[in-house]
């Protein structure tokens, strides 16, 4: 008796599941492994009794990933931005579409003309330059932080770096500027104090070992009060050369951040170089974008370390397109109007008959543009919602402020209210 209702008994055979045409069909999308550890769970339910033999293959079919790469798309309802845990900017369909059309053979380093080989991006470093007329040279690495270090080991290694010690920043996950700095070699000169730096303290430290003065926006912090800086155009003229961390990707000024740093302006101040995130305010991949002088920037794209740093084609077809192409969603979310952010809370609250609509502020986050609060709605929802919504399908991610749950729809496509609503509803 015991074996005939032992449930380890029924449990269907693995290659007689992976055999269902519904199965066949999805490994030939997903990959035979993907549907094989759906087989596997659904039959660990069977073994546990909390799942009929009969149903496993509904359930591996309702539970398959919708592609074969674990990360999962996720509707953005925090109210900030640029999101790093979710990813940064969201791509434009543009940048999308273009991902798409690089992902098999391109002529990334062909000449098609020639048939001999190219300038690798040449057609982004060419839409990058249009956009910040100010560069002579622009270079493409995989991130703003390789931008910094490609700059200080071409420029600095077994040298000194003079930077504010108000702008020795921690740049996220416990990584911090200095030891970034000191990793290529550089040694660091510290000058001033937290809250205030002179011209003269940069002007006493540059001698014949100073590779750079490096001038860094706190990106992630302000600093407020009995403050002072010391902007890019007095440092010119001190007798070395200045590179500018602008951070956020900000490419030309903004009426809507009059105190974020751009690459075009920090140029025609003086800068020797500019280094900047691709995928904060510019709205596009993960990428370190270094705009400068024509031989600052060779002697940066022919450093070794450079190729260690090279993007890949995706990246260079996403952010041409993203330079190229119509307002992206970053763009779009920071510009939305309030007013129309309320009336789409207010149908939301309508269409689930759950909430309220409350006045709230969002953030631009990502480290760019500290400080800026940005007037938004949001639906207020009990706390204990936030869980089921996040391990909903699709995913919902909102913040939990003082005990309740808000979903602000700025980063929320329009077209996807409907299925937040229904996310709700099922919760």
């Amino acid at each position: 008796m015991e074996q005939q209702t032992d449930p380890r008994r029924s449990v269907p055979r693995t290659d007689t599941v992976l055999a269902d045409p519904r199965l066949v069909a999805a490994a030939a999308v997903l990959g035979r492994s993907v549907v094989k550890e759906a087989v596997t769970a659904a039959q660990d339910l069977v073994r546990r009794g909390r799942l009929a033999p009969t149903d496993v293959v509904d359930t591996v079919v309702a539970d398959l990933p919708p592609t074969a790469a674990g990360l999962r798309p996720v509707l953005n309802a925090t109210g900030v931005v640029i999101h790093t845990n979710l990813g940064r900017a969201a791509l434009s369909p543009a940048a999308v579409d273009a991902v798409v059309a690089a992902s098999g053979y391109t002529d990334v380093e062909l000449d098609l003309a020639t048939g001999r080989r190219g300038r690798r991006g040449r057609t982004v470093l060419k839409a990058l330059a249009a956009a910040v007329p100010a560069a002579e040279a622009v270079h493409v690495v995989n991130n703003g932080a390789a931008a910094l270090v490609l700059a200080a080991t071409a420029l600095a290694a077994g040298r000194e770096i003079v930077v504010s010690r108000g702008e020795l920043v921690e740049i996220g996950d416990g990584f911090r500027l200095p030891d970034l700095l000191q990793s290529t070699g550089a040694k660091i000169c510290e000058v001033g104090t937290t809250n205030r730096t002179t011209r003269a303290d940069y002007a006493a430290a540059v001698g014949p070992e100073t590779g750079f003065i490096l001038k860094v926006h706190p990106s992630n912090f302000v600093v407020r009060g009995f403050t002072a800086a010391v902007p890019v155009a007095d440092l010119v003229g001190l007798g070395a050369p200045v590179v500018v961390d602008i951070g956020s990707g900000l490419l030309a000024p903004d009426p809507l951040f009059p105190d974020e740093p751009d690459a075009a302006s920090a140029l025609r101040a003086g800068a020797s170089l500019v280094t900047a995130s691709g995928d904060k305010l510019l709205g596009g991949p993960q990428a370190g974008l270094l705009f400068g002088h024509a031989d600052v920037v060779e002697r940066l794209r022919r450093h070794p370390l450079a190729r260690a740093l090279r993007v890949d084609k995706l990246t260079l077809a996403a952010l041409e397109a993203t330079v190229r192409g119509p307002r992206t969603p970053t763009w779009q979310a920071l510009h939305v109007d309030p007013a129309q952010l309320r009336a789409r809370t207010e149908a939301l609250r309508e269409k689930t008959g759950m909430g309220e609509v409350v006045a709230t502020s969002a953030v631009v986050g990502g480290g760019g543009a500290p400080g800026v609060e940005l007037p938004s709605w949001a639906l207020a929802l009990p706390e204990r919602y936030a869980t089921a919504l996040r391990l909903g399908d699709p995913p919902v991610v909102g913040r939990v402020e003082r005990g309740r749950l808000l979903l602000d729809l700025r980063c929320v496509p329009a077209d996807q209210d409907d299925a937040i609503a229904v996310a709700i509803k099922r919760v």
